[in-house]
């Protein structure tokens, strides 16, 4: 005797190729935004970067590729300007990416269930970086769990090959694009994010620190340009965490 069936359908298996496959095309559609377009824009001005600085285009594409995130591309590519040698650029990279760490810390927990495979975490992981991640924040919590790597693998693999595609085209008309243009589609990104992580922000700890890190940023550069980064985000960080345990103390 067969044993009763609940009912409603079946949870689909996260094994479907073919229900993947379609929430991989979900993704790489829902990649197709206007932030896409504000980090296209910014790619240009980081080809212009990286062709005046001597990278080749396989270069410059392989880099796109495999640094993926625009800020640590511009470091490398600054590194390379400057002359530095492959492991203090490699090391300035890395510290760059580590901005990245909290994001993947939030994303992760979200698309994994207990069948995920591990290496496909760290695949996608691969994939973090501001736009990505605000795009996949928006949207991902409407898509089944047993389908979010797929999603998610759809939405940032697309992203990047969308960059790559407008590096290698950029590359070939660059040496025509004044240089005042080029700095001013680079300077979209950080707009982009400020905005972006503004509204997105779910504690309002996260507007604090940004809030505290604009005002807080240009007087500490005026007083340590080497350090400014660094001091002003651990002093606007540690600040809104102050002030985030504080309001939850007085709302008990």
């Amino acid at each position: 005797m067969n044993a009763e069936r609940p009912a409603g359908p079946l949870p689909a298996p996260e094994t479907d190729d073919l229900g993947n496959f379609r929430w991989y095309l979900r993704g790489a559609i829902a990649s197709l935004s206007l932030p896409a377009f504000i980090l296209a824009a910014s790619f240009v001005g980081f080809a212009a970067l990286a062709l005046e600085a001597g990278v080749t285009i396989t270069q410059a594409v392989f880099m796109t590729a495999v640094v993926w995130a625009l800020p640590s591309k511009v470091v490398l590519v600054g590194a390379i300007m400057a002359g530095n040698g492959l492991i203090a650029a490699a090391f300035a990279v890395a510290l760059s990416a580590v901005r990245l760490t909290p994001m993947v810390v939030a994303l992760v927990p979200e698309m994994r269930t207990p069948r995920t495979r591990v290496w496909i975490l760290y695949l996608l992981s691969h994939f973090v970086a501001v736009t990505s991640w605000v795009l996949a924040l928006e949207t991902i919590r409407n898509v089944p769990r047993a389908r979010r790597t797929a999603y998610y693998g759809g939405l940032g693999s697309t992203l990047i090959l969308l960059n790559m595609c407008v590096v290698t085209a950029v590359y070939l008309v660059a040496r025509d694009l004044p240089p005042t243009a080029s700095a001013a589609l680079l300077l979209i990104t950080p707009i982009y994010f400020l905005t972006s992580l503004w509204g997105s922000a779910r504690e309002k700890a996260g507007n604090v620190a940004m809030a505290l890190g604009l005002v807080l940023g240009p007087v500490i550069h005026m007083i340590a340009p080497g350090a400014s980064l660094l001091a002003t985000g651990a002093i606007a960080g540690l600040a809104a965490y102050g002030w985030h345990v504080w309001t939850r103390r007085r709302a008990t």
